[in-house]
């Protein structure tokens, strides 16, 4: 949190398969499937295109879900082309309903159904609705804060969706499919799933559902002293922010002040309460944001959270623990 941006450098980075190197001038995008006109797009062509920038906060969905994982988030300035106008462009089929992005990244996957073992060498896919792909905000992205598409972020292009989490935002890409069914794979339907219990007239029902769209969320980041003692401050992301509470150990909620200095609609919101005459010793401090829909982030022990049995899509109030000196 010293910047609005997360630079290049500091910005997390995950891959699933192998991490590939990738001639920038050799690539080539293709784009086929359902479509009346197939593309072979390569990096000049996409940059002779009309440029589009957004600030969007990417998070991994399994951000404070897993025990181990805290960092995986960063709010970049991303620039490309628009997706919807190369989807026109390639005319999709009247068929066609579900737009899959596939990444140059590969690996083995192992799979075991009732009779036999089956063994594939699987590149990374995600998918979603042409409605949803066809959304004006998303990008074939080749630049990021300025400079080109760093290697780990996915160089030379990647598809940025803002308004998602990071697993749908897929690197290194290599070919866009236009398909008429629903596309199901290992990071779709097997893993990226959130499993919850949901109440039906009485019953018990279990749904498990595709990790898609990011959810409202805010943690505290730092404490720091300040000319009036000390600055809790933090950020917010995930949705539109009405507003941001923060509570020290079991004390009231406090309204935090949002800084309004940079601000876009798909970047986080960082906020800041200032903190006087803490006493001595271990606190707690606990951020909840609002959105603008009245939605409140949920409380760790909210059914909302406790009814979750997976580690993704953890948006659940952030409590951190900090030591007055």
């Amino acid at each position: 949190m010293d910047s609005w941006v997360t630079p290049n450098e500091k910005f997390f980075s995950i891959a699933h398969f192998d991490r590939p190197t990738i001639d920038a001038n050799a690539w080539k995008l293709e784009i086929d499937g359902l479509v009346n006109k197939p593309l072979s797009l390569s990096l000049a062509d996409l940059k002779a295109r009309p440029r589009q920038e957004v600030a969007f906060t990417v998070e991994c969905s399994g951000n404070h879900g897993f025990p181990f994982f805290t960092g995986g988030i960063g709010n970049a300035r991303w620039a490309g082309t628009p997706l919807a106008a190369i989807l026109e462009e390639a005319g999709v089929k009247e068929n066609g309903i579900e737009v899959v992005f596939w990444g140059t990244d590969v690996g083995d996957i192992a799979l075991k159904d009732d009779t036999r073992d089956v063994k594939m060498h699987q590149n990374f896919a995600r998918s979603m609705s042409l409605t949803d792909a066809m959304s004006p905000n998303n990008i074939l992205c080749y630049e990021m804060n300025g400079t080109a598409l760093p290697q780990p972020n996915g160089s030379p292009v990647r598809l940025i969706a803002p308004g998602w989490y990071g697993i749908v935002n897929v690197k290194w890409l290599k070919r866009i499919e236009i398909r008429n069914t629903r596309f199901m794979n290992l990071l779709m339907g097997r893993n990226y799933v959130t499993i919850r219990e949901e109440e039906h007239n009485g019953e018990t029902v279990w749904a498990e559902t595709s990790v898609g769209r990011a959810l409202l969320k805010s943690a505290p980041a730092r404490v720091t002293r300040s000319n009036a003692g000390y600055r809790i401050s933090g950020a917010a992301w995930g949705a539109p922010i009405a507003k941001v509470e923060v509570k020290v150990d079991d004390g009231p909620w406090a309204e935090a002040t949002i800084d309004h200095a940079e601000e876009a609609e798909f970047a986080w919101k960082v906020w800041y309460l200032d903190w006087k005459d803490p006493s001595k010793g271990e606190h707690t401090i606990t951020s909840r944001a609002t959105d603008m829909a009245g939605k409140i982030q949920p409380a760790m022990d909210d059914p909302w959270i406790t009814k979750k049995h997976t580690y993704w899509e953890s948006n659940g109030q952030v409590t951190r623990r900090i030591g007055i000196a």
